[in-house]
């Protein structure tokens, strides 16, 4: 369950999965999607009805595929084969400090238990850290422990509304600091041009 957060001058620059990158565990390949992929467009539909069976409308403010499209927002796929398995975006925020905040991740059900939302996760966080982002933020819903279990696991911490968000009896709000890189200052840090095409 995520809500719409004000526009920020902060465009992001992924370019640590800007390429192909392949699992070299499984068939999975992560890469870059555009907002209007109409593979991605499926994955946000099922979201969609998922979220809205679960909590009423005035509390499933869901990030729209135009708000994905902003210059600030990436979105990392994982593929299994030549089919968009699971999502992720990270929307690159500087209205309360500098910070990510977690969209739209999802996963097929066909695909589920197979770790794609840890793979995804993971080249997620480790992007943010070589950009040297310190918080990860998210919000979430109450009625998914899968989810809340997930991020804890991923060290997540709760915490209280941020940004424009408002307290919300369904809304859960966690952020997790990011390490800086190992070998010093992100290479990427201090960049201020979108990648192309977002």
């Amino acid at each position: 369950m995520h809500r719409r957060m004000p526009a920020s001058g902060i465009a992001p620059c992924l370019r640590s999965v800007n390429a192909v990158m392949n699992d070299p565990d499984t068939d999975v390949m992560l890469r870059r999607v555009a907002a209007d992929d109409p593979e991605l467009a499926e994955l946000i539909r099922l979201s969609d009805e998922y979220m809205s069976a679960l909590y009423p409308a005035e509390s499933n403010h869901l990030e729209s595929p135009a708000a994905l499209a902003a210059p600030n927002v990436t979105i990392l796929g994982a593929y299994v084969g030549d089919r968009l398995a699971a999502s992720v975006a990270a929307k690159t925020m500087d209205d309360d400090g500098v910070y990510a905040e977690i969209k739209r991740l999802f996963v097929l059900d066909a695909f589920r238990g197979r770790g794609l939302a840890k793979r995804l996760m993971d080249h997620l966080e480790a992007d943010l850290s070589n950009r040297d982002i310190p918080l990860a933020r998210l919000e979430t819903g109450i009625l998914q422990p899968e989810a809340l279990g997930f991020y804890e696991q991923r060290g997540y911490a709760y915490r209280p509304p941020f940004a424009s968000y408002r307290l919300d009896p369904w809304s859960v709000f966690m952020e997790k600091r990011i390490s800086p890189p190992a070998g010093g200052p992100g290479r990427d840090a201090g960049a201020g041009q979108p990648d192309a095409g977002h």
